[in-house]
């Protein structure tokens, strides 16, 4: 976990409908992956596009590490703020709060055990990209669901910036960032890239997470 993210374990707001993220669960256990759309409303997914691009002008976002180390790396050309979760604002408590409620329903749909989650802004420059790679770290399998929402509005595929997941099956599949497009994927599984744009590209990367457990290589 990176600096300025705050481990938490939280229960779901009374909100969430009965079924309401089945399909995701169903996708999740019998792809690994898949596309959730509506997980936020247009006005919340325009002010948190509209805080992260306010945090990014203002210097408030650093440049991207990598590893448990959190060392910079050319890998990368994204940068980053982790959510506080001791002091979120408004746009974020809505986001966090959706989060934990798919959360707990993946958790029990799945049995994996989801005590939390952690979550970040990124910002990729127009040209910048994330090489290929796995989510999960080296030295811990805390990380068990990956999640990354899109807050780009009005994107076009010929903008490029796809969030590309290799498959099992030596193909891939481009995921192009259109504002509140969630895409989940299990984080042991899949190695993926960030695509370079022709344009500023903004997301919130999030991981759920179970309670971790020492991977050795």
């Amino acid at each position: 976990m990176g600096a300025g993210a705050t481990e938490r374990t939280t229960r779901a707001p009374p909100s969430m409908l009965p079924h309401e993220f089945d399909a995701a669960t169903r996708a999740l256990a019998a792809d690994g992956w898949c596309v959730v759309d509506n997980l936020m409303t247009d006005a919340q997914t325009r002010a948190l596009a509209s805080e992260c691009a306010t945090m990014h002008t203002s210097h408030r976002l650093v440049p991207a590490a990598t590893g448990t180390d959190r060392a910079l790396s050319l890998l990368r050309g994204d940068s980053t703020r982790w959510f506080d979760f001791g002091n979120l604002s408004a746009p974020q408590q809505a986001f966090v709060d959706r989060i934990d409620e798919l959360r707990i329903a993946l958790s029990r749909g799945l049995l994996l055990g989801l005590i939390d989650s952690e979550s970040q802004y990124a910002v990729y420059p127009c040209g910048a990209g994330y090489a290929r790679h796995r989510d999960q770290l080296r030295l811990s399998d805390a990380r068990v669901v990956s999640a990354v929402f899109y807050l780009n509005a009005n994107w076009l595929n010929v903008e490029g910036g796809a969030l590309r997941l290799y498959l099992a099956d030596a193909s891939h599949r481009d995921i192009y960032p259109r504002g509140g497009t969630l895409v989940l994927f299990l984080s042991a599984q899949f190695e993926h890239e960030v695509l370079p744009a022709t344009r500023q590209r903004m997301s919130i990367a999030c991981w759920m997470r179970q309670r971790a457990v020492p991977v050795d290589h």
